[in-house]
């Protein structure tokens, strides 16, 4: 813009240019705000959806399967192989009791799900004092079962558990036939397991193992549809099994330990499996160590209830040792957000950025408390947010595209052709000076048909009716000024005779036409009641206080205002104040306290002596004032209608009385009491 100084002025140059700059910071700011809040927004509601999403880990850790997974941190995978014991919630489980034991199994979630219909619970109870057992309790789905006869030595011929426990390198087997068969509901089954110790050549012993404790229940419901098998034989029930299997290692780990630890410490090296035989020599019906088993609950499985970069850690109270530690899963990779939008939003200060997304929560168990510490990740939030802003990026750049190409627009064809009219607006500027006139201005050269013309025209309009203006408002205001002199001038000179009339000292209009006086000389030749209230100066002298409110409340009934009740103190007291001045302040606290008192009520002045000062309180019963008005109510021209509104008020009396105790060192303050309101006025002692 080198070759336009001359013809553009720098002012209407520095002016559009400031507003297209503004224009284009407002945008960018706009965009930040957006941003900002969005970036609020989302953090916000990420905090919120992680605290929700804690709150179904914890319940989750609460009910018996938590439980479990909390007992048993080392038991995910617990399928497929050789099974591990699990520690339970519970003591012990009552294996003789059909229901008691499903129920307990259940309850606990211990069970591995097989497929056809089978599961498996292999578990220990929590206390210790019910001895090295473990428990072996599960289902699977059998057609008729063949009873073991007594004294019949080759146990292959009827239904029948094998189960091995493999520990510290030891092995203990069973098998268990199926005998004895017990009273059972018509069409279902129960009958006991009886254990025989196996050898390592899969020879089973002679005698029964005493410790060794089985029983199995099969339903009489089918388990498949009545249409899909070709005869009642063939159908399959539910055969539910439950044993409890002696450890002698386990118990003798336990008396020789000087400090008792339950589970023991190679608790997770101990490995069951278990297979069900129907008579003969065949495949098992059901395997523990088959494929496709479903394990129970663990604590990894926690981890799908984490988002991207949150982490979950579980611990004992004050152990140094985490029992799990889990971390969500990263989504698929996207490609990363533009390294200043990054740097931009990472910029952007909000409250919600410097709270910490860490939820810590205690979980009680049967054996002990655990801790959970759960911390929240803003890093995706902040990966959100950079897509928003990339999105929002192209509308901002295309808004400050448009205002580039306004202004280059008005830079070409609007200001180069407003010149000369700017400089002749500008020297306008500078001849007016308050209320003078404008006639020294000539404009006629730029008058005419076309746009400058035209804006001339209408200035050279516009400054011949401000000319007239101005003199019309000289004459108005001589006029009132002198309106004002005459009405003063004719309000005196009645009042001077009036005053020669009551010259006595004893009459009581005397009083009143002083105070007329007075404030006709406040007002004389003045527009503004308020500013000749404020210039007005006080001749403050000593009198007696009590004896001037004692006359006030004695004459009151001729200000119209009945009912004032004077209550002295014990003697005089002598205040400093102009008497004429105090007079109007008590007159016109009492006329308000008329306006607003109850009818029939009594307006009550009382005198105190405090140190340096006297305080006069007048009190009226009525309505309360609002505590937003305590103070306003002495401003000039705060009132309302008051009383029955049959007269107009200007909120004038309460500002002279506030300005009059301030020109005489004292102060007055509205108070609202329980019955009514109280105003209380404080002066100088002498």
């Amino acid at each position: 813009m080198a070759w336009w100084p001359g013809r553009i002025p720098f002012r209407l140059r520095v002016f559009f240019r400031g507003a297209f700059l503004l224009l284009t910071l407002a945008t960018a700011a706009l965009a930040l705000s957006e941003l900002r809040e969005e970036k609020r927004l989302s953090y916000r509601s990420y905090g919120e959806v992680f605290h929700k999403n804690v709150e179904p880990i914890v319940a989750r850790l609460q009910h018996p399967t938590g439980q479990l997974a909390l007992l048993n941190p080392a038991s995910a995978g617990n399928s497929g192989t050789a099974l591990r014991p699990l520690l339970l919630p519970f003591a012990a489980i009552d294996f003789d009791d059909k229901a008691k034991a499903q129920q307990a199994v259940e309850m606990a979630g211990c069970l591995v799900r097989y497929p056809d219909h089978a599961q498996l619970c292999v578990a220990v109870g929590n206390n210790p004092f019910a001895g090295g057992f473990i428990y072996a309790v599960g289902e699977f789905p059998g057609g008729a079962l063949v009873e073991h006869q007594r004294g019949e030595t080759d146990l292959t011929l009827s239904h029948r558990l094998r189960i091995e426990i493999a520990m510290r390198g030891t092995s203990y087997r069973w098998i268990a036939p199926l005998e004895s068969t017990l009273s059972a509901p018509a069409g279902s089954f129960q009958g006991r397991l009886s254990g025989f110790a196996e050898d390592a050549h899969g020879q089973a012993g002679s005698r029964l193992d005493r410790d060794f404790r089985g029983w199995l229940w099969q339903d009489s419901r089918c388990i498949e549809e009545a249409a899909t098998v070709a005869a009642p034989a063939d159908c399959r029930h539910r055969t539910f099994f439950s044993v409890r299997l002696p450890v002698p290692l386990i118990n003798e780990a336990m008396l020789r330990s000087p400090k008792l630890q339950w589970p023991p410490v190679d608790f997770a090296q101990v490995r069951v499996h278990l297979q069900v035989f129907a008579p003969g020599t065949g495949e098992p019906l059901f395997d523990s160590a088959q494929p496709g088993a479903t394990a129970p609950f663990a604590l990894t499985d926690l981890q799908a209830l984490l988002q991207a970069g949150e982490t979950l850690t579980i611990r004992k109270p004050g152990s140094a040792t985490d029992l799990i530690s889990l971390r969500g899963a990263e989504g698929k990779p996207s490609r990363p957000p533009p390294r200043l939008l990054s740097r931009v939003i990472a910029w952007l200060p909000i409250d919600e950025g410097d709270m910490p997304l860490t939820v810590a929560r205690m979980v009680s168990t049967s054996m002990g408390d655990y801790e959970l510490l759960a911390t929240g990740d803003r890093r995706s939030v902040d990966r959100n947010v950079a897509g928003v802003a990339a999105r929002m990026s192209w509308f901002v750049a295309a808004m400050l595209a448009a205002i580039l190409l306004t202004w280059l627009a008005l830079e070409a064809r609007i200001i180069r052709r407003i010149t000369v009219l700017t400089s002749r607006a500008a020297a306008v500027r500078n001849s007016v000076h308050g209320t003078e006139e404008l006639s020294g201005l000539d404009l006629s050269d730029l008058q005419g048909r076309d746009e400058l013309g035209l804006l001339a025209s209408v200035l050279a309009d516009l400054l011949k009716r401000v000319n007239e203006d101005v003199k019309r408002e000289q004459i108005r205001a001589d006029q009132e000024k002198d309106m004002l002199h005459a009405v003063g001038h004719e309000i005196l000179s009645p009042l001077q005779s009036l005053l020669a009339l009551h010259d006595s000292p004893q009459d009581a209009s005397l009083r009143y036409i002083r105070r007329m006086q007075q404030a006709v000389r406040l007002l004389y030749g003045t527009a503004k009641p308020g500013e000749a209230i404020l210039s007005a100066a006080l001749q403050v002298s000593t009198l007696d206080i009590a004896e001037f409110l004692r006359h006030v409340a004695d004459n009151a009934v001729h200000a119209g205002i009945p009912d004032v009740i004077f209550e002295p103190a014990s003697g005089p007291l002598v205040v400093k104040a102009d008497a004429h001045s105090l007079e109007d302040v008590i007159t016109h606290v009492l006329t308000n306290a008329a306006r607003y008192r109850t009818p029939g009520t009594p307006i009550r002045i009382t005198l105190q002596q405090a140190a340096n000062t006297a305080e006069v309180r007048l009190h009226n019963h009525g309505p309360r004032i609002p505590a937003a008005m305590l103070n306003r109510i002495f401003e000039y021209g705060v009132s309302d209608a008051g009383g029955d509104g049959s007269h107009v008020h200007r909120g004038q009396g309460l500002f002279v009385a506030r300005t009059y105790m301030a020109k005489m060192g004292g102060t007055i303050e509205a108070q609202n009491l329980s019955e009514g309101v109280q105003i209380v006025l404080t002066l100088p002692t002498a």
